[in-house]
């Protein structure tokens, strides 16, 4: 093998093992994961009861015909429009979106929270020293107090 081409492998091999990447590509896996989780919950858990309390709806199948197929409509279903060749807006579709997109941001947004409750605060960097004459706080770079004049 070529130098050139064993030092771009060296590389390569540096830069996909590195935590980051790693990490990332666990993050990614497991959001993949999270996302059909989250994808069941809206359409097999959630929207079928609200449908139901709204009076039967089924959001999944509600649409706009723009364009006729063969047969003419109605089309009771999204299904029965796009086999009949009819040019169909889903909107019930993007309202399934909606309401996943919002579930997600929940419980991204709830995971952040406790991942942050969980982490040490971090001390700051202290700016200020005390005086050894005086005993008042002077920042740290200064060479005489503000205060009483002493030399530091």
């Amino acid at each position: 093998m070529p130098k050139e081409a064993n030092t771009v492998l060296k590389e390569f091999k540096a830069f996909a093992m590195q935590g980051n990447m790693v990490d990332l590509a666990i993050g990614v896996i497991i959001g993949t994961a999270f996302g059909a989780i989250v994808a069941s919950l809206v359409a097999d858990v959630l929207m079928p009861p609200l449908g139901l309390a709204m009076g039967g709806i089924d959001f999944s199948n509600m649409h706009a015909v723009l364009k006729a197929g063969n047969p003419p409509p109605p089309y009771p279903t999204l299904q029965a429009a796009t086999d009949a060749g009819a040019v169909t807006l889903n909107y019930g579709k993007f309202i399934n979106e909606i309401i996943r997109f919002v579930i997600v941001a929940l419980c991204l947004f709830f995971v952040v929270k406790a991942m942050n409750r969980m982490k040490k605060p971090e001390k700051a960097a202290a700016t200020t020293m005390s005086c050894p004459q005086c005993l008042m706080d002077i920042p740290i770079g200064a060479h005489k107090c503000g205060h009483c004049g002493s030399a530091i």
